[in-house]
C-alpha cells in the first residue's frame, strides 16, 4: 500500500514540473519572486530564465521578452 502511494504521489509530482499541468499552471505568486518580476514552477518552462529559489523547493523564473526559443511557439 505505500508503495503504491508513493508511486502516485510520484506520478502526480512529474505531471506538474514545467508548469504544462492539466489545468493550465500559471505559477504560483511569491512576495519575493513577483519582486523580480517571475513566477514560481517546479522547473522553469521553455521561454523562461531561471532568477532564484522560492522556498527552497520552486524555482523563480522569468519570461524571457527578447529572443524566445522557436519552442515556445509549438503547441
Amino acid at each position: 500500500m505505500r508503495l503504491c502511494l508513493s508511486g502516485l504521489l510520484f506520478l502526480f509530482v512529474i505531471s506538474l514540473p514545467s508548469g504544462n499541468g492539466l489545468f493550465g499552471n500559471d505559477g504560483v505568486e511569491v512576495r519575493t519572486c513577483t519582486a523580480l518580476g517571475g513566477r514560481c514552477f517546479f522547473g522553469c518552462r521553455v521561454g523562461w530564465k531561471w532568477v532564484a529559489y522560492c522556498h527552497n523547493v520552486l524555482s523563480c523564473c522569468l519570461k524571457l521578452r527578447r529572443h524566445p526559443p522557436p519552442q515556445v511557439y509549438e503547441t
